[in-house]
């Protein structure tokens, strides 16, 4: 009895461990798309005010 309860909890703790491990890596890929968008953003602008500093000269 005391085997089939710590199987139980051993797979449950390892379901656990697995869907924790999922939701970080997902939340790291989130932060590291929403880095990117930043910097895209910020690349955009620098290349529109490079283009118009340009122009004018």
């Amino acid at each position: 009895m005391t085997r089939t309860v710590l199987t139980v909890l051993g797979v449950l703790l390892a379901i656990w461990l697995v869907i924790t491990v999922i939701g970080a890596l997902i939340a790291t890929l989130k932060f590291f798309l929403y880095i990117g968008f930043v910097v895209l953003v910020i690349m955009a602008v620098v290349a529109v005010i490079g283009r118009f500093a340009k122009s004018d000269s």
